[in-house]
């Protein structure tokens, strides 16, 4: 079954509430969670709670009290949205896209990021509400980065897209951008062997294009994280994963949001000709199904909506993100972090 047919049966089921579609065959999942087990004693997960990074960026731009005062800036996801594995908070990705997309705007980011190591789509209910159900007005724009806990922890594909549907959809209504980073491809890291390192792969492209499909509805976009970002993750996997071989490293990070930051504008306006196609970049307009599976076995590929039932494929350039300052600090949580 091709993966856009697969995608379309995920993102149908999610839609009508189906939780029974699986991915994988009966006489394959023991090997697969056998061999996640030993990934998973072989990756490890003594790394320390990521740094806070809340907080103003783009002071250079004005001041808070200036109108129309800064654009705010949302986290959620799992732990690659938190910013696991680096040490500082200039090096997280959300420091990281709030420092561009101030530099591109001219204007001060005021990011909040609510994202929580080692969540499941499942969590995104309560980090949406944690933006939404205060005094505070909504976030411009939100990023949201999750799927990778969901495959390993085998959540069924059709619940997972059903619940990032509803999480796009609350924060759509409530007036903000939304940009999904789909779920990376498994099949990248190190400490994976064969056979898990194809179904890995396998499954984790499949939700990603299913993810796709559940974000265009909503009005959201959507940007792959396939392999990571890139060839740069398989030439130089010990720059660009960290000390546990699995979440990125302070490079790594910087790889993924200089992709991710050009569609974060896209959204806001900000980028010039924002979604007029290229045909030397091998952009078009597809069915959103096909867009979805193409973007998924490509990473750094935006999916957008168009005219239903179609949808823009775009391959944006990326672009070269400042060096942020330190962020305010802020308390720290108190809710209890569940590593990945």
């Amino acid at each position: 079954m091709s993966r856009a047919r697969t995608a379309r049966r995920i993102a149908a089921g999610a839609a009508y509430s189906g939780g029974g579609l699986g991915l994988l065959g009966a006489a394959t999942v023991g090997v697969f969670l056998a061999e996640v087990q030993l990934a998973k004693r072989t990756v490890g997960t003594g790394l320390p709670d990521p740094p806070r990074a809340d907080g103003l960026y783009g002071t250079e731009f004005g001041g808070p009290e200036l109108s129309p005062g800064p654009l705010r800036l949302a986290m959620l996801g799992d732990s690659t949205a938190a910013g696991l594995g680096v040490r500082r908070a200039r090096q997280t990705p959300g420091a990281l896209l709030a420092s561009g997309l101030a530099a591109v705007a001219e204007r001060p980011v005021e990011l909040r990021n609510v994202a929580l190591s080692g969540a499941m789509s499942d969590d995104l209910d309560r980090q949406v509400s944690l933006l939404l159900d205060g005094d505070r007005p909504p976030p411009d724009v939100a990023v949201i980065m999750i799927g990778a806990n969901d495959v390993t922890r085998r959540m069924p594909p059709t619940q997972s897209v059903r619940l990032l549907t509803a999480a796009v959809r609350r924060l759509r209504l409530a007036g903000s951008q939304v940009v999904v980073g789909t779920c990376p491809d498994l099949g990248t890291i190190e400490p994976v062997y064969q056979p898990l390192r194809w179904l890995a792969r396998r499954v984790s492209r499949q939700l990603a294009a299913a993810q796709t499909i559940g974000v265009v509805a909503q009005g959201g976009r959507t940007v792959s994280m396939g392999d990571l970002l890139g060839p740069e993750f398989a030439a130089n996997p010990r720059e660009m994963f960290g000390p546990d071989s699995y979440h990125p490293s302070a490079e790594g990070y910087a790889t993924a949001a200089m992709a991710v930051l050009p569609t974060l504008c896209a959204a806001l306006e900000l980028w010039p000709d924002s979604d007029r196609l290229d045909v030397s970049r091998d952009e078009g307009m597809l069915p959103v199904a096909e867009a979805a599976s193409a973007a998924a076995g490509q990473a750094g590929t935006e999916v957008t909506a168009a005219r239903a039932p179609w949808a823009l494929l775009k391959h944006r350039r990326r672009r070269r993100l400042p060096e942020p300052a330190p962020a305010p600090a802020e308390p720290a949580r108190t809710v209890e972090s569940r590593h990945t």
